[in-house]
């Protein structure tokens, strides 16, 4: 294929047909029997307004959905599955467990199940747990080994003891510290730094996730969910997930299954973050050592001003309070900016955050370093 009938191809398939139409008539183009597959799944979902879409019909659907995994790699299938989701309303499919199966399984999928758990058949709910099961698996598989390493090498260093007594140093990373000052006259290591052993404690940081589940936060509460359990697989961290949209659910107790976790919440409805904020304050046992992080867009729709109250009483306890307008790889493109500058007003970051860099985040924060800067330099 020459590069000019390439770019005439690519073209045809960019515009689609009727304003398309002349490429092929005008330059003695034509889709081959391939290509034609292609345009008429992308007309089916793009074109919709004018040729009716994929329909109700469970075999058109089940149809277009091994199309598009023949044809396109699977970051665009997840990115099609969605648009058809949101431009033909096809929630219905995702009732059908043949449907079900045929999706390729993304974050979005799993919210989408999450928010309609509590109108799916049962005949559907075995098919969407082993869709969630698939989505959760790679979840963990990328971002469990990151998150452990990240907070567990900041703990190291913010726990270790550099005024230690004789019978507390660590002699091996105390030598090494050290090298730079062996002497050879005397063939040995003055120990100018000295190292000990860190301090002994079941937990030393208690980590609350606070997580907004109305419906614009989805992504957001997988994601947090699968930070959750594995924080909770860590024993020098304590962690707690609190859920909330009017109502306040702690999913701790879950917390070994980030599967059973995520059929927990229950997406949509409406926001009340004072009352989350509340129960998440009668948590806090050390505030010295405890790391708040609400995840929400700041909508409140309970009473604003007992919200920022209690804002105001939680960092001023010492706890670190640290909000996320987002969790996810979308950024956060709508949040109450008035309730942001409040939050800088007290000290307290808000951006959103892309899952790769939570665990960082959090090495931070247990650092105690300036999240303002740690943002800007990232």
């Amino acid at each position: 294929m020459t590069t000019e009938t390439e770019r005439l191809r690519r073209w045809r398939l960019i515009l689609g047909g009727g304003a398309a139409d002349g490429i092929e008539a005008g330059n003695g183009f034509s889709l081959g029997a391939s290509d034609q597959v292609i345009d008429q799944a992308l007309s089916a979902l793009y074109d919709s307004d004018r040729q009716g879409g994929l329909g109700g019909s469970a075999p058109k659907v089940a149809r277009w959905l091994g199309d598009i995994r023949t044809y396109f790699p699977t970051s665009v299938v997840q990115v099609m599955q969605q648009d058809a989701l949101e431009r033909l309303n096809l929630r219905q499919m995702l009732l059908e467990p043949e449907l079900l199966a045929a999706m390729e399984p993304d974050v979005h999928l799993v919210a989408n199940l999450l928010a309609l758990s509590g109108v799916m058949p049962a005949k559907t709910k075995d098919t969407a747990r082993i869709v969630v099961q698939r989505v959760v698996d790679e979840l963990l598989q990328k971002l469990a080994n990151p998150m452990r390493q990240a907070i567990l090498g900041s703990l190291n260093r913010a726990t270790r003891n550099r005024r230690p007594r004789h019978h507390e140093i660590d002699w091996h990373r105390t030598i090494r510290a050290n090298l730079k000052h062996y002497q050879p006259d005397y063939r040995t290591i003055i120990p100018e730094t000295r190292i000990g052993f860190g301090r002994k404690r079941s937990a030393l940081r208690d980590m609350i996730l606070c997580v907004d589940q109305s419906g614009s936060m989805a992504t957001s509460v997988v994601y947090a969910s699968i930070f959750s359990a594995v924080l909770a697989s860590l024993p020098a961290v304590r962690t707690r997930l609190v859920v909330f949209d009017t109502a306040v659910v702690d999913l701790t107790a879950l917390l070994q299954d980030p599967v059973e976790v995520l059929f927990g919440t229950q997406l949509g409805g409406g926001t009340d973050i004072h009352q989350a904020l509340t129960y998440c304050q009668s948590l806090v046992q050390r505030p010295q050592d405890t790391i708040l992080v609400l995840i929400s867009d700041l909508y409140e729709g309970g009473n604003t001003d007992a919200m920022r109250q209690r804002v105001r009483a939680i960092a001023g306890s010492g706890v670190q309070f640290i909000t996320l307008l987002a969790l996810n790889d979308e950024g956060a493109p709508c949040y109450d900016s008035a309730h942001t500058q409040f939050m800088a007003t007290l000290g307290i970051p808000a951006f959103a955050c892309t899952p790769d860099r939570f665990p960082d985040l959090m090495a931070a924060a247990i650092n105690r370093q300036d999240l303002t800067q740690w943002v800007a330099s990232t």
